[in-house]
């Protein structure tokens, strides 16, 4: 304070100003000298030539927050340029160092326990969203075990079940929602892809995972529920977390609520299994809720209903979004390649027709998994082009070596520069997959939506997992997956944290769309392409993304 009044003082025309003038003219100052200071700062100030190059920004705290959140793509591949696969940034106060390209993905992903940690990135995002004693509420050795007990409930038989229930509710969607009426005067439905494919994949979720009595709910005060609790989900959360915000205060209301719903629904099934005389408390169910009451930790502890409680609210958040988003880059992708769209129905005819034009038998599990390589290729080239999520943090524990091989394996990155690199403790690393996704060094055709790419003499190529051998392979507590975080196809992750919904997100995916093009084709309404939008956690498609639906000649 003493400097600014010695600063009025000094100015005459300022001194002579009323208080209203007098402080917007000193913040204004107080700004023009913070820019000026922090630019000196980035380029009179030598840096160490091991730790890695920053981008330059204009503003301090604010950093580069506004180019990396509009479109974290295009700062990547201007910033690889600028300073190679590893660089800093700032990002609202934080110190976040990209690390590109595969082997960049492999350093920040496969990091070892002692040297990267996700939960105190994510924990106090994910902790008032899904509830304690879960997921990042827990140690390490802990949330291994919580991924094995889901990974139980995703049995080859309970996925056999839940083909069938997927179809019946895309088809009850179609027949019973609003949005497709004009179908039933013979006219085309017009869409929002994104909206529509929310509700389909929320239906389809609670109907297999989640269960019976969520799905009877979601006309009720559970969406409520939902709507409140996913809004906890923002980028101003992940950045500044614990903010007095309205949506913060009903978020936390809806978790309690929420929370209670699924343990009354454990304790009905107990009792009901109690009374019944069943030796299991699943009680002959098929789902997420039945299969978490049969599991034991190691120590032979059983879940508590709190545990299942937050564990099942953490599967339904945690899928919701990255599926929805999936499909509607899947159905607006065929959209722009109608060509595609008949492969796909062609190949149903071939695989499930019974002879007579638009009738097929029903879809089952076996059979998609095997016979469809047109449909599981379109579901790879999706994620290949379109990624959930575009960056992928954690904190560095200790200091972190770059390996000297970064940036010699085809990318755009500057060897030179990284050998030596020491990504210091503190900062926020984060990978970018879906960088190599896209990389044209790494995949012919890079920017287009090639679907036959995973095709060759009818067998899939491209995904590294599909030739690791068990030596590449590790088990962190939920069963062996690969270590190739390498790969320039990780649309689910990598290491000890990779997404242990892969499965699902597959079957579902595929059979929902297998389903749509049975009965329909269609077309982007307007016929042109929607960009990316970023301002989410998940790349959505930007809107309008509508589509305009029309019902095939012999469809039901």
């Amino acid at each position: 304070m003493d400097i600014f009044s010695r600063a009025i003082q000094a100015t005459p025309w300022l001194r002579d100003q009323s208080l209203p003038v007098q402080l917007p003219v000193i913040a204004l100052a107080a700004i023009v000298a913070s820019v000026a200071l922090n630019v000196a700062s980035q380029l009179l100030i030598p840096r160490s030539k091991s730790t890695p190059p920053m981008v330059f920004h204009w503003f301090p705290f604010v950093g580069s927050a506004v180019t990396y959140g509009m479109d974290p793509y295009t700062f990547f591949h201007e910033n690889r340029k600028r300073h190679g696969d590893v660089f800093t940034f700032l990002l609202l106060g934080r110190k976040v160092t990209v690390a590109l390209g595969p082997k960049g993905s492999n350093l920040v992903l496969n990091g070892k326990l002692n040297e990267v940690s996700a939960e105190d990135v994510y924990g106090a995002v994910t902790v008032p969203v899904f509830g304690k004693e879960v997921v990042y509420d827990v140690p390490n050795a802990v949330l291994m075990e919580q991924k094995r007990f889901v990974k139980a409930g995703l049995s080859t038989e309970n996925l056999h079940v839940y083909v069938g229930q997927i179809v019946d509710e895309v088809e009850n969607f179609v027949a019973n929602d609003s949005t497709f009426s004009a179908l039933k005067a013979g006219k085309p439905a017009v869409i929002d892809t994104f909206q529509a494919m929310s509700e389909i994949t929320i239906l389809t979720a609670s109907r297999t995972l989640q269960g019976q009595e969520i799905r009877e709910s979601l006309d009720k005060s559970f969406a409520d529920l939902y709507h409140d609790l996913d809004a906890g989900f923002t980028p101003i959360n992940f950045i500044m977390p614990g903010l007095p915000l309205p949506a913060n205060f009903r978020r936390d209301r809806a978790q309690q609520k929420m929370s209670r719903f699924y343990r009354d629904i454990v304790e009905k099934r107990r009792a009901a299994a109690e009374k019944g005389g069943l030796e299991s408390a699943a009680g002959g169910y098929h789902d997420m809720i039945a299969t978490l009451m049969e599991q034991k930790y190691k120590n032979g502890r059983p879940l508590s209903d709190i545990e299942i409680a937050h564990m099942m609210i953490a599967l339904l958040m945690a899928g919701q979004h990255t599926s929805s988003a999936t499909g509607s880059w899947a159905l607006l992708r065929l959209a722009s390649k109608p060509e595609v769209i008949r492969e796909l129905y062609d190949e149903q005819v071939r695989v499930y027709g019974d002879g007579t034009p638009g009738s097929f038998r029903p879809l089952d599990y076996e059979t998609n998994k095997t016979q469809l390589p047109i449909l599981d290729s379109v579901i790879r080239e999706t994620l290949r082009m379109h990624p959930p999520i575009h960056s992928i943090m954690r904190l560095a524990l200790k200091d972190l070596p770059v390996p000297a091989t970064m940036g010699g394996d085809g990318s755009a990155g500057k060897k030179s520069d990284t050998q030596t690199l020491i990504i210091p403790k503190g900062h926020s690393v984060l990978a970018a997959p879906g960088v190599s996704a896209i990389d044209p060094s790494l995949w012919p055709d890079a920017g287009e939506f090639k679907p036959s790419r995973w095709l060759e003499a009818g067998q899939l190529k491209g995904e590294e997992s599909s030739s690791t051998s068990p030596s590449d392979t590790v088990d962190y507590g939920w069963g062996a997956v690969s270590t190739g975080a390498n790969s320039p196809y990780l649309p689910f992750g990598a290491g000890r944290h990779r997404c242990i919904g892969e499965q699902f997100a597959y079957l579902q995916l595929g059979t929902i769309v297998a389903t749509v093009v049975r009965g329909f084709e269609w077309e982007i309404e307007g016929g042109k392409f929607p960009e990316p939008d970023y301002t989410s956690m998940i790349v959505l498609p930007k809107a309008p993304a509508r589509l305009v639906m029309r019902r095939r000649k012999h469809a039901a």
